[in-house]
């Protein structure tokens, strides 16, 4: 299975106000194991950015002067996402933000290209509920080195998250190989039976007499269509 680890930075909270993308990462895991192939490109957004923003990721405005509008790598993107499983903390909030990118250059929205999508984010509340579940939070409780991460950045922390994601789901894996491995074994034991002398005990005069006397009883309650005396009769 080919999945994405996705995640954005912006220039502010509501993509509705006009905020726009300044940072997008992924990273490529198959079978649950990182390929060391990702997407990664800082973005000029052509607008200003919130102070409010900035000091959560750091980027400044100066700093992205001479980097590409979104449309330039948009294709890129879009190539490197398509088929695969995202898997994104407080997913409805980055597909938002790169869902109105996409349209204002005229390009489906995501579901697109990658219908699939894991919101961890929703999936720690299910298994954490009434504790914090963001990043630093689940790092801490997955006991995931996060040290590097004093500002958020949107590569840094989809490697995070892959971890993070990777720690949430060990169970479920453990639990498929499990099942998958009881398959295994009990399909090698139906195709190389070792045969075993078993005691076969022969039932008395006696025994054989009481179930005589029950077949009867069975036999004429059923007006003759005992089954056991068909079969029987057919031997």
């Amino acid at each position: 299975m080919r999945q994405v680890i996705l995640d954005t930075e912006t220039t502010g909270l509501d993509a509705n106000l006009g905020h726009r993308i300044i940072e997008v990462a992924a990273v490529e895991m198959i079978n649950r194991r990182l390929t060391g192939n990702h997407f990664h490109q800082y973005l000029n957004p052509q607008r200003e950015i919130d102070p409010g923003a900035q000091q959560v990721h750091g980027i400044s405005l100066e700093f992205l002067q001479d980097k590409p509008f979104f449309r330039d790598i948009a294709q890129d993107f879009i190539e490197f996402i398509s088929g695969a499983e995202l898997v994104i903390h407080n997913a409805p909030f980055d597909l938002g933000f790169l869902n109105t990118e996409l349209k204002l250059i005229g390009l489906e929205p995501v579901g697109k290209y990658s219908p699939d999508v894991i919101d961890t984010l929703k999936m720690a509340k299910d298994l954490r509920p009434g504790q914090k579940n963001n990043l630093d939070a689940l790092c801490r409780h997955y006991q995931v080195d996060n040290s590097s991460r004093t500002l958020h950045g949107a590569l840094l922390d989809t490697e995070l998250l892959a971890e993070v994601y990777l720690a949430m789901t060990r169970g479920q894996n453990s639990l498929m190989i499990e099942s998958a491995e009881a398959g295994d074994h009990h399909a090698d034991l139906g195709g190389d039976i070792v045969p075993h002398d078993l005691m076969v005990l022969a039932a008395t005069a006696d025994e054989m007499e009481v179930h005589r006397a029950y077949l009867d009883e069975i036999d004429k309650a059923s007006k003759g269509a005992c089954l056991w005396r068909t079969l029987e009769s057919g031997a």
